[in-house]
């Protein structure tokens, strides 16, 4: 019996391990589309958009990277500490030889069935129009009162009543205090909505809240806020959460804020700059004002230099000299017309048969006026008429 030769160990690069490595985990069903449980942490945001997070357990860690293709469609703000669902594939970053899930969707997690909800509701209420942009009412310019419907505790009301009393102080401000989260909050929103309405006290309304959770935030994805919203006759702002918060009260509200400081710049003008336009005005309006009285100047000045009785006598100058030259327009019209009178009779007289007469013809005619032009016209007997220049003579033929 032959002895065995153990097999001797194949010699492979580091990229050629790492390539092989790469190849079996982009092969795997598995890890080509799996959703990853986990916590963030060593949450960063390159200046290019990309996301780097490095999700973990009780039992370990996992590097991630979200590029920004995908990032872009995020509807919730990431950070240190957040519970999350990430979906996406395993494979391997050759150059550091180290695995890695490439995220293309992720969510908070526990939440899954409100992000249903929320889709579900957008799409039916999409469907029936209430998003439409045929369906929003413009935003009063110049506002003589302002609504606000929300919490009277939170760091919202306070910078809404700041920047309004900042930018127009001319404007009213009525708070209507209003549950934001928890239970109840829906029905208080509505109530703030109808009160607003029955009473017609403010030109515009704003509702909304400061920052949270999606569970913070769901008052304002609750169909009847939204069909409140919908059915107001008053203009609604929408300031619901941070900038990258969209809630259903966002896409049926007449405006959507992304804060409620941005709400209260938007429902009313900046008073100073209105004083600067009203200032640009009234300098434009003097301007004209002084152009309009120093043509009247001139022009009353020219009447003041000149008496009624100049000016008359003025007109009768000029009509006396109008009535000449019309005589002598007429004058050289006639004679011009003359000479061409002339002219004409000159080439008719030429063209007369009394001048063929005149120089010894004659016309005979029979005495229906036929004219006799041969010889066999006429018989022995026949009676006809000679036309001379200075008469006619009856004459028979021989």
């Amino acid at each position: 019996m032959e002895d065995v030769k153990p097999l001797e160990p194949r010699t492979a690069t580091v990229s050629q391990i790492n390539g092989y490595v790469k190849k079996i985990l982009d092969h795997n069903i598995i890890l080509n589309n799996v959703w990853v449980k986990g916590e963030i942490s060593n949450f960063k945001r390159h200046t290019s958009g990309h996301l780097y997070i490095t999700l973990k357990d009780d039992g370990g860690v996992l590097k991630s990277v979200m590029f920004r293709s995908a990032a872009q469609f995020l509807n919730f703000a990431p950070k240190d500490g957040d519970k999350v669902l990430a979906r996406g594939r395993i494979s391997v970053y050759e150059a550091a030889g180290a695995y890695q899930l490439y995220i293309e969707e992720m969510k908070p997690d526990g939440i899954g069935d409100l992000y249903a909800a929320y889709e579900m509701l957008k799409k039916k209420l999409q469907a029936e129009g209430l998003f439409d942009a045929s369906a929003k009412q413009p935003i009063p310019r110049y506002p003589k009162s302002i609504g606000v419907a929300t919490a009277t505790t939170g760091a919202a009301v306070r910078d809404i009543i700041n920047v309004i009393t900042r930018r127009y102080p001319l404007a009213k401000i009525v708070i209507y205090p209003t549950l934001v989260q928890g239970e109840g909050a829906k029905e208080s929103v509505v109530s703030a909505i109808e009160y607003f309405n029955k009473s017609a006290c403010v030109d515009t309304l704003i509702i909304g809240r400061g920052g949270g959770s999606i569970e913070d935030l769901w008052a304002f994805n609750e169909e009847i806020v939204a069909r409140a919203i919908y059915n107001s006759k008053i203009p609604i702002i929408s300031a619901v959460g941070h900038e990258t918060d969209f809630t259903i009260a966002d896409f049926v509200a007449d405006l959507r804020a992304p804060t409620p400081s941005a709400a209260a710049e938007i429902a009313v003008p900046n008073m100073t700059e209105l004083n600067e336009s009203v200032s640009v005005m009234r300098s434009r309006l003097l301007r004209a004002v002084n152009k309009k009285l120093e043509y009247g100047r001139l022009i009353l000045n020219r009447f003041k230099m000149r008496s009624p009785k100049n000016m008359i006598d003025d007109l009768n100058l000029r009509l006396d000299a109008y009535v000449k030259n019309m005589e002598t327009a007429f004058r050289l019209k006639l004679a011009e017309d003359k000479k061409s009178l002339s002219a004409l009779a000159g080439k008719l007289d030429a063209l007369s048969p009394l001048q063929t007469l005149a120089r010894g013809y004659s016309i005979p005619t029979m005495a229906d006026g036929t004219v006799i032009r041969s010889v066999g016209d006429i018989k022995s007997g026949d009676e006809f008429s000679l036309r001379l220049k200075d008469g006619e003579k009856d004459c028979i033929v021989k």
